[in-house]
């Protein structure tokens, strides 16, 4: 687990945008995913990363770290949809790059709608390939959005739950997430950043 702290000097080291909140406005979020590097890029089909979001009411920080998957699971390396490979987001800051929206047509959940990039894998060989010459830039559906719809309990094998989404396990944790972009969106509008570090990243 992390610290806002931790976070914050991290992404602010890569140069990318931290919101501040300097207006007072409340809820002005920093949605912060943090990919496990320590295992050595293979796929562990396992919610093994964190999704952080940090953000201000009355002038206080609120923080929040939730177990996800920033990586697709182990049916999705296999069982390729796209020519190029299975996506696997490529760490970085995306500004504007999310709205609330529904998942497959399903239920809200925070949809891409502007260009991320990706690396492309289709060797399917249970090893992420993150090649710089392999990477694709477009509007993917890479969403951020949760595993089991069953309240109270939490997913612990990605498997088909993720096919380069960013997917959180707990349904809980996942609508306390929901609820702190629902009311961000009610101040700020429907237009969320994403940013995406590494474990290697965060001291």
């Amino acid at each position: 687990m992390y610290t806002r702290e931790q976070i914050q000097i991290a992404a602010e080291a890569k140069g990318y945008k931290w919101f501040h909140d300097t207006a007072n406005k409340n809820y002005d979020v920093n949605i912060v995913g943090v990919r496990n590097s320590e295992t050595d890029g293979k796929v562990t089909n396992a919610f093994d990363d964190h999704i952080t979001v940090s953000y201000k009411v009355d002038g206080e920080w609120q923080f929040y770290c939730f177990p996800c998957t920033t990586d697709p699971g182990t049916h999705w390396v296999e069982n390729v949809m796209n020519d190029k490979g299975v996506a696997i987001l490529k760490p970085g800051q995306y500004r504007g790059s999310h709205k609330l929206r529904l998942h497959a047509g399903k239920y809200l959940a925070l949809g891409q709608k502007k260009d991320v990039t990706v690396y492309r894998d289709n060797d399917r060989d249970g090893n992420y390939d993150l090649n710089e010459s392999k990477t694709d830039t477009g509007v993917f559906g890479i969403n951020i959005h949760r595993a089991t719809g069953r309240a109270g309990k939490t997913s612990t094998r990605v498997d088909k739950w993720s096919a380069g989404c960013q997917v959180i396990a707990d349904n809980d944790d996942w609508h306390c997430f929901l609820d702190i972009c629902q009311a961000a969106r009610e101040v700020h509008g429907n237009s969320f950043s994403y940013t995406l570090l590494t474990s290697k990243d965060v001291a």
